[in-house]
């Protein structure tokens, strides 16, 4: 999927008018951008169904096709896959507020609305075609708005740019700001509020990031380009700009083919498995893999406190003999347990009372938690295990006072 997402983004910029040469760097740089979200979780689908959903929009508004309304059955499943679908929805409604716009300076643009409204109220209705019907969509604007969230969970903090993701995202971001006011003097008012409305979302949660990447990547690269064509047009045959382009012009054809090679080679790669040693196993730079195996009785025997996402694991391996405290489905523990967790993530006054409460017994936590510290300092808990990167404590059985 990943790599489907990926041939999408640069088909997609292709397919919008961008040099061959560019849209493999915009391309890149929105992978990169992506990347924090490249595990094998449900937001992949809304990765790789956004660009595919804008792209039938956006071949409609050049030729109108029946294609469009097959976007609505599209977003019931969409819906049933992952909450990503109200970015599409979003996406629309700025779309038919860009039409709107254009009606006030005076353009013919009432058919593109009462079409694109009629699209978005169809998609509205069948994003209504889950389990929990409406109910889904109070669950998901109340998650959004959380406070207790964007203090728990990182991906709804704001950006730090301090990883090589975050840094091609700011490439990315700092080339569309710049591209906003070009796309505005082109009346392209529609992308030009996606990449603001998008570009803004992504400053406040680093989790929408990538949505950036995905959206304003093609766009990005459709106006590098055109800025190209005109630096490289009045140039002579022989300048390196303008050799270049023809270049990127060149490779355009053989960017736009499809082959089945590729799929054979997964094919070959998948049947070579006992040779390539395929992981078997969550990745041990980020989890305690080896802890947990080594102390499976133990923990499997407690009542275990252990960070949310290695509650995540911990389910992954000892699914359904084992439960956790709280793992990485930060939205259906509401607010008060969010908080709780809060307090012993950050070792607040009232740790030991939460410890109690819940009769914890095994933890299994980072060794840069305030909270491994204190438990090393409490008498009632002992050390079974310190790698330096993850510590593991058992609690002793408390003794009857003695007349």
């Amino acid at each position: 999927m990943i790599a489907l997402f990926a041939s999408v983004i640069l088909r997609y910029s292709l397919w919008r008018g961008a040099n061959a040469l560019v849209a493999a760097v915009t391309t890149l740089l929105a992978v990169g951008a992506s990347s924090m979200h490249f595990l094998a979780r449900p937001h992949l689908f809304t990765l790789l169904l956004l660009p595919l959903c804008l792209w039938v929009v956006e071949a409609d508004r050049r030729v109108r096709t029946r294609w469009l309304w097959g976007l609505i059955p599209v977003t019931a499943l969409w819906t049933n896959l992952h909450g990503g679908f109200v970015i599409f929805l979003g996406l629309l409604g700025i779309l038919v507020l860009a039409y709107g716009i254009e009606v006030a300076l005076g353009l013919p643009r009432w058919p593109q609305i009462r079409r694109y409204s009629t699209l978005l109220a169809g998609c509205s209705l069948a994003s209504l075609v889950n389990p929990y019907g409406i109910q889904l969509h109070v669950h998901i604007y109340e998650y959004l708005r959380a406070d207790w969230i964007k203090k728990v969970v990182q991906e709804f903090q704001a950006p730090t740019f301090r990883d090589e993701g975050q840094y091609q995202y700011e490439v990315l971001l700092l080339a569309g700001l710049i591209a906003i006011g070009f796309l505005v003097r082109r009346r392209l008012f529609a992308e030009a509020l996606w990449v603001l409305f998008l570009g803004h979302s992504s400053l406040i949660s680093v989790r929408h990031a990538p949505l950036y990447a995905t959206v304003a990547g093609p766009l990005i690269a459709c106006e590098i380009s055109e800025w190209w064509r005109a630096g490289a047009a009045g140039r002579k045959k022989s300048s390196a700009l303008r050799i270049l382009y023809q270049l990127g012009a060149d490779l355009s054809p053989g960017f736009r083919r499809t082959s089945v090679w590729p799929a054979m080679l997964i094919l070959a790669l998948v049947a070579l498995d006992a040779p390539l040693n395929w992981p078997r196993d969550f990745p041990s730079q980020a989890f305690p893999t080896a802890m947990v195996h080594r102390h499976a009785d133990l923990i499997t025997a407690g009542r275990l406190l252990t960070p949310d996402q290695w509650g995540d694991y911990v389910i992954y391996t000892f699914y359904p003999r084992q439960k956790v405290y709280v793992d990485g489905r930060s939205d259906f523990y509401g607010e008060k347990l969010g908080m709780e967790y809060l307090h012993l993530l950050q070792g607040a006054y009232d740790w030991k009372a939460i410890v109690d409460r819940n009769g914890f017994n095994v933890a299994l936590l980072p060794v840069d938690w305030p909270l491994a510290s204190m438990l090393k300092l409490d008498p009632s808990w002992q050390v079974v295990q310190d790698d330096t990167k993850v510590i593991l404590f058992q609690r002793l059985r408390r003794q009857t006072p003695r007349n």
